[in-house]
């Protein structure tokens, strides 16, 4: 929205927001990590994207005083075998031109996290941290003070063309898609852009566009290191991803407020915006458990899920985890903290949808809206970087 009230100042554009404030699900709950861009595969949307949001995240909170760290991360290889994959993760990194990326030996690792033990690590110094809620908050601020109007507590139920009638009139005709919420208020517009995270599907459906892919909600549980042992960590730890696995496992993050994060895990979510253990939502449930995709991303991951659904509810199991990487680390040391949902995209074949989709549909009002139906990690990192992406192709589409 910031961005299209930039570049289009004589157009009207309204944001629609379900909750009391902006960012109050994904960009309020995640880890807060300004992501450099080593993971993603080179020529994809997440790599180039994640690469110039990164410079211009940093920029930005610059511009605006929002304060951030940029306290480094590194990528840690604690058996054998992980290391072929790290130096992989390294000339990805490379193609993708991550800025000082290296590769550091056990000593150097010593060095740069006195309590960390690990054969050999990926030095990225570009990984920051900031609270994405302050971010959020201010692109909100950029866009009403630019004339922009935001209005909350609107829940969008359905969207149809205004009826023959009110055509007749000259908004009428310039306006002639009506958005409703479900205590029956209307919008009158003319192009709709959706960027609905955990509720994209849903959103795409009720404008009459494809329900794939389906969103499926994980609930990622953090643990928090006790203050008094902050101490053990200094920026952010990650595992070398497993390609055999869905997620990347549990990491060690540092907080804007001085507290580490350790985690998350992730497990089927019952709600789509349940954030404690036994949150559940009888349709959130349903639409997850009937969708065959989900039931073929479980069965080739079966015993991964048992692993992760053991370790929500098992302490011990979570901090062997983070044992491998901090030995000192005990189950005296952590607490269970906060926890998020993330909006997982899943195609009808089980697959993980790994880069940002956007797309519109065909019929009156399929043609006037362009959906953001997957923007996963690192989406906030990236998010300036994106809203360009998204705002050409609106123009493009909507001929604005």
């Amino acid at each position: 929205a910031r961005e299209l009230i930039q570049r289009h100042p004589s157009l009207a554009f309204a944001v629609l927001e379900k909750e009391q404030e902006p960012a109050h699900h994904q960009s309020g709950h995640n880890s807060g990590v300004i992501h450099s861009g080593i993971y993603y595969t080179p020529g994809s949307l997440k790599a180039k994207l994640c690469v110039q949001g990164a410079a211009l995240c940093y920029k930005y909170c610059d511009q605006k005083g929002i304060p951030y760290k940029q306290c480094g991360k590194l990528i840690v290889a604690v058996e054998q075998d992980e290391i072929p994959r790290l130096k992989a993760l390294y000339e990805r990194g490379l193609q993708n031109n991550v800025p000082g990326l290296k590769l550091i030996g056990a000593k150097e690792i010593q060095e740069k996290e006195p309590f960390c033990r690990g054969l050999m690590a990926l030095d990225s110094p570009y990984t920051g941290i900031v609270d994405y809620k302050q971010v959020a908050q201010s692109y909100a601020r950029d866009f009403q003070e630019a004339g922009g109007t935001i209005l909350t507590d609107f829940e969008v139920t359905n969207m149809e063309m205004a009826k023959e009638s009110s055509a007749e009139s000259e908004d009428g005709l310039k306006y002639p898609v009506i958005v409703r919420n479900k205590k029956g208020e209307e919008i009158s517009c003319g192009h709709i852009l959706t960027c609905a995270g955990l509720h994209s599907d849903r959103l795409s459906q009720i404008s009459g566009c494809s329900p794939e892919p389906r969103i499926v909600p994980f609930r990622g549980d953090y643990l928090v290191l006790k203050p008094e042992k902050s101490y053990l960590v200094k920026g952010n730890i990650y595992p070398v991803p497993n390609p055999r696995f869905p997620f990347l496992g549990f990491h060690f993050t540092p907080r804007m407020d001085g507290s580490i994060w350790l985690g998350p895990n992730a497990v089927l979510a019952f709600k789509r915006e349940g954030y404690k253990l036994l949150d559940f939502s009888p349709g959130d449930f349903l639409d997850a458990v009937t969708y065959s995709g989900l039931w073929k991303l479980v069965l080739r991951n079966v015993s991964y899920g048992l692993g992760e659904l053991y370790r929500a509810f098992s302490l011990s199991a979570q901090v062997r985890q983070l044992q491998k990487f901090i030995p000192e680390v005990t189950t005296n040391d952590v607490l269970r903290g906060p926890s998020g949902v993330r909006a997982q995209a899943l195609d009808s074949e089980g697959n993980l949808v790994d880069d940002f989709v956007f797309d519109g549909g065909s019929g009156a009002v399929g043609s006037r809206v362009l959906h953001v139906r997957n923007a996963p990690s690192p989406a906030a990192t990236s998010s300036l970087a994106i809203a360009a992406a998204i705002a050409d192709e609106a123009q493009r589409r909507f001929q604005l």
